[in-house]
């Protein structure tokens, strides 16, 4: 079975940071294009972060620049997401998806270039 399945979430105040992790199963990641998207209640799913198979390119939302990092491991099979200094407007679930037609040249951040998607996992900012 093929399954993408992200951790990592959960409540943190502004400011702070959280890391998570996008593991595969039944298949390898290596050979995928990863894509972070967020989705908030009432508003739809974006782009985030991605990177390309190898790692060499990433691509960030606007949003995001100078505060997240993507990152994979490809020995283990998980791509990171380090979010740091994190805003309320940050709050949503967040999926991981990989790519199986090279993300990278049709739009990285494009919902519509992924097509196995995870589960989520919730991510709230709040004091």
């Amino acid at each position: 079975q093929v399954q993408l399945v992200e951790s990592g979430g959960g409540l943190v105040q502004p400011g702070g940071s959280l890391r998570l992790s996008c593991a595969a199963a039944g298949f390898s990641l290596a050979a995928y294009d990863i894509g972070w998207f967020r989705q908030a209640p009432g508003k739809e799913r974006e782009g985030v972060s991605s990177i390309s198979k190898g790692g060499g390119q990433t691509s960030h939302a606007a949003f995001v620049l100078g505060r997240f990092t993507i990152s994979r491991d490809n020995a283990k099979n998980t791509v990171f997401l380090q979010m740091n200094d994190l805003e309320p407007e940050d709050t949503g679930t967040y999926y991981c998806a990989s790519s199986d037609s090279s993300a990278f040249l049709v739009g990285p951040l494009r919902v519509g270039a992924y097509d196995n998607w995870g589960q989520g996992t919730q991510v709230t900012v709040s004091s």
